[in-house]
């Protein structure tokens, strides 16, 4: 069941992606990184450096990679704070790349990304398919042959679902995983998947898994972090958004099928959710 809802979620993401950099760098040196709405992932393929991010330092030895939220900037270098002499400090080649989402996700992206996220040498070594998809990345990249590109954006992709499956290499759980681990709390977010168009009411999804409403109420926020009318209406802004993106269906055809009864209520909370009308939303994507 849970595996569902997750395949859903990631399928929603329409994560693009792509590796920008991948380069042998002589010490001194130092790369910044700006507050963007792109997520960014730093593989330290050989030799090593520091990361300095709001007060975080952290060294990163071979092998070791590092996952930086989107809208936080951060910096690469060969030195720790303070150091000066970096004669001594050997070559690092490092692997660079970002990543963007859809605006619209009915799960937030901090219930799946962590905001920094240090994932050592020896955890990548326990996932064989994601250490070699670092290796493909970064001999695709490197190789610059026809087709490089796509090939190099897809693998990117692959690898951030990868990334979220194993939960970035965390002993905790993220809030989305917490959620789908939770027997009733993952059948409640089935039957919202299942059926958005549905006109739910706390009572009537807390009586579907067995729970009181009180309980039930409680115990969603406190796993997926938003209270359920908050999810259900992002969900339903979610598939309105593919389908405005994806058919010729008309607004009103539209705001039926995700459950609201107008397309003018429809239009309203759209607006107030996405930030732009569902008909500049439309043009917007086709273009």
């Amino acid at each position: 069941m849970s595996t569902d809802i997750l395949s859903e979620v990631l399928r929603s993401l329409r994560a693009t992606g792509t590796v920008y950099f991948c380069d042998q760098l002589e010490a001194p040196w130092t790369k910044e990184y700006p507050a963007d709405a792109t997520a960014s992932f730093h593989h330290v393929r050989r030799g090593g450096c520091w990361f300095v991010s709001d007060g975080i330092e952290e060294y990163l030895g071979p092998g070791d990679m590092v996952f930086v939220e989107p809208g936080r900037a951060h910096k690469l270098t060969d030195r720790r704070q303070g150091e000066f002499d970096s004669e001594t400090q050997p070559s690092t080649l490092l692997l660079c790349g970002y990543c963007q989402f859809d605006a619209s996700l009915a799960v937030p992206l901090s219930s799946l990304f962590p905001a920094i996220s240090i994932i050592r040498d020896e955890q990548l070594q326990r996932h064989a398919w994601l250490r070699t998809l670092l290796d493909t990345l970064s001999s695709e990249h490197l190789s610059n042959r026809p087709g490089t590109a796509m090939v190099v954006n897809k693998l990117t992709e692959v690898f951030l679902v990868e990334l979220i499956r194993i939960n970035f290499g965390d002993g905790e759980k993220r809030p989305l995983l917490r959620a789908l681990a939770d027997k009733q709390i993952a059948h409640a977010l089935q039957l919202l998947h299942e059926n958005p168009e549905k006109p739910w009411s706390l009572d009537a999804l807390a009586n579907d898994v067995g729970m009181s409403r009180a309980s039930f109420a409680k115990r969603f926020r406190d796993l997926v972090e938003h209270t359920m009318f908050d999810y259900l209406t992002q969900l339903r802004l979610q598939r309105a958004c593919e389908m405005l993106t994806d058919t010729s269906l008309s607004l009103y055809e539209i705001a039926n099928s995700v459950g609201y009864e107008s397309d003018l209520a429809f239009t309203r909370t759209f607006k107030k959710k996405i930030g732009v009308t569902p008909t500049f939303y439309r043009k917007q994507s086709k273009a």
